[in-house]
């Protein structure tokens, strides 16, 4: 299963491999680097099937040894993505500076920080040596937390210097830093520290608005749209000091996040018109309105501290990690109002690909060479680094199970799958090795025709079973982007948002139950509504023959049937569950959902065809909603 064994001193030869780890917080991952180079990557929640799974990565761990042909004692070294001891210090400091709110969470929590949290590096390699009993175990470093993320943005990037911007919730004491990244060097320039958080001021509505933080904030970003920003002149007044240069103090008078279990208390609410939503609840103007607010306050931070970071670097380009990364509303903004002019996103922004930026900090210590920079691509392989599956493997699971399937050459599969797509079906996409990453991006996906007004609330309601707010990314032949949305970028990734073309806007209808309390009758959108959001944006992914070959040929096929170069694009998973990893957790969402084809490699099953699905318990209530 997966990559033929690599040269064990690495890709080209200088130095072993290094492991890269993140754990004990949330989005648990590992990833194995190469001379610079990633090999493999993938998160812990894939292989357990618990959502954002914090514990530590044994699966992800073994899987990126296996992909590799490689046992811990060939490695260099392992790198964990922060500093357990200053963590604990920040940890620390911030209940003494809080007390006596916080007492009852420090009562519940410091027995736990004061413990093996503080020494996580001794419990990374407790847990090594399980995995590798009776071998010598590489040496075991850290890597502060921002320091991670700015080698994840940056070493994997094109570019051979670049502005770096991290922002999200807080690492050890930083919530947002700016670097500046040359040849193999980061020199970090400037830092704001906890609790003055963007990322936190992003949750604390995430929370308000009843959705789970650390989860839902995609949620609020894509709840935005549908409101106007009528609350962010209060929010600039009540809650945030915006400087010119994008630094910024959080009034903490309105948040609990310091010291509670909770995001916001009463003083939130007071000044937002009551209590937060019930998880849930029904969606109402006041949350719209919440969402775009804090959408604009989150953009405009955003521009001013990329434009800093720019002009402290003479640079213009600019690369992105941390959680905020993950907002594609607003990195679409920097590019569009241009703010910079080439623009590089890592795939894995979050917790998870701190283990690559781990990883890779450690390699380029060791002299690792950035040898892809020289041809022009990033280093991330289209963030194609999880585990796979042989053709020979898919096989033998079909038979054993004996699960009707038909086996067709490539050219004759992409055919048959674009005509199934074009009539309106449903499309399970099981390919290759799977993404690193929150995005599906051609090889565990969900596939359907754009151009059907009802194909959105039939994936939302029918298949993945979400609400019925939440839009559709499309993905694009990078050769035909441009006609179809202004986007004048790559966005290999699905991390830019931009406008359908204006030839391709027109006006259609769209079900009144979209959203509920809302009536959305012909708002504005496209030829291609599935993926055209109430504001007549898309969250973009442009796939080209270099980074994904066949999902590419399957988009040619369906463009040279129906004229459209463009797909649904949609994680192949249902609310509160991981992205499917297996050809048998793929059969068994097939089976779950309103997914019509299911293409395991070069087979293709019909649902029609299969045996009747039977669980002996309802499968929806042993997962928790996200």
């Amino acid at each position: 299963m997966g990559a033929a064994r690599a040269d064990r001193r690495g890709t080209g030869g200088a130095e072993r491999p290094v492991l890269g780890i993140s754990a004990y917080y949330h989005d648990s991952a590992a990833a194995l680097v190469a001379d610079g180079v990633p090999l493999a990557a993938a998160q812990e929640e894939r292989f357990t099937r618990r959502r954002h799974d914090s514990g530590f990565p044994t699966h992800a761990v073994a899987s990126c040894l296996r992909e590799a042909g490689l046992r811990l004692d060939e490695l260099a070294a392992v790198a964990f993505y922060e500093d357990p001891a200053l963590k604990f210090r920040r940890v620390l400091a911030t209940w003494l500076a809080t007390a006596p709110h916080g007492f009852p969470v420090f009562r519940r929590a410091f027995p736990q920080w004061a413990g093996w949290k503080r020494r996580a590096l001794d419990d990374v390699r407790a847990r090594l040596r399980e995995l590798a009993p009776g071998r010598a175990l590489p040496p075991v470093v850290a890597y502060r937390h921002h320091a991670s993320h700015a080698a994840s943005a940056f070493f994997p990037s094109p570019y051979p210097s670049a502005a770096v911007l991290c922002v999200d919730g807080v690492g050890e004491w930083a919530t947002t830093t700016l670097w500046h990244g040359r040849g193999t060097d980061l020199v970090p320039l400037a830092e704001l520290r906890f609790p003055h958080s963007l990322g936190m001021l992003y949750s604390a509505f995430t929370y308000f608005c009843g959705f789970k933080v650390d989860s839902g904030e995609y949620k609020l970003m894509g709840l935005a749209p549908y409101g106007t920003p009528r609350y962010a002149p209060l929010i600039r007044q009540r809650l945030i000091d915006i400087k010119p240069d994008g630094s910024f103090r959080l009034d903490l008078r309105h948040f609990t996040f310091q010291y509670g279990r909770t995001m916001v208390g009463r003083a939130f609410e007071e000044l937002f018109d009551g209590p937060r939503r019930t998880p849930e609840g029904p969606l109402t103007e006041r949350e719209f309105d919440l969402a775009a607010s804090v959408q604009q306050v989150t953009e405009e931070v955003l521009l001013r501290l990329a434009r800093t970071a720019l002009e402290r670097t003479g640079e213009r380009r600019l690369c992105l990690a941390g959680g905020v990364a993950l907002n594609c509303v607003a990195n679409g903004r920097l590019l569009a109002d241009g703010v910079c002019d080439e623009l590089w996103i890592q795939p894995a922004a979050g917790d998870a690909g701190g283990s690559l930026g781990a990883a890779l900090a450690e390699s380029h210590r060791r002299g690792a060479p950035r040898a892809h920079v020289a041809r022009g691509a990033d280093a991330m392989a289209g963030a194609l680094l999880g585990p796979g599956y042989s053709d020979r493997e898919i096989a033998r699971f079909l038979t054993d199970h004996g699960y009707p399937a038909v086996r067709l050459p490539e050219r004759e599969l992409t055919e048959r799958v674009a005509a199934e797509l074009a009539r309106g079906r449903v499309v399970g996409w099981f390919q290759g090795r799977m993404e690193f990453g929150p995005r599906a991006l051609g090889n565990r996906s969900i596939l359907a025709d754009p151009r059907d007004p009802a194909t959105q609330s039939t994936l939302n309601l029918k298949t993945k079973f979400r609400e019925s707010f939440r839009p559709f990314a499309p993905a694009v032949l990078a050769e035909d982007a441009k006609d179809w949305f202004d986007l004048a970028h790559e966005s290999p990734y699905m991390l830019l948002t931009a406008q359908v073309a204006a030839a391709r806007r027109r006006a259609c209808e769209t079900p009144a139950e979209a959203v509920r309390g809302l009536d959305l009758l012909r708002v504005p959108r496209s030829t291609i509504p599935a993926v055209t959001h109430v504001d007549g944006s898309s969250r973009v992914q442009t796939v080209t023959a270099e980074h994904n070959p066949r999902f590419h040929a399957l988009l040619t096929a369906f463009r040279d049937r129906t004229g459209c170069p463009v797909l649904v694009n949609t994680s192949f998973n249902v609310r509160g569950e991981p992205i499917v990893r297996t050809p048998q957790e793929a059969y068994a969402c097939f089976m779950r959902t309103r997914i019509d084809l299911l293409v395991l490699g070069d087979h293709l099953l019909d649902k029609r065809d299969q045996p009747e699905w039977r669980e002996e318990a309802d499968w929806r209530a042993t997962i928790p909603m996200d």
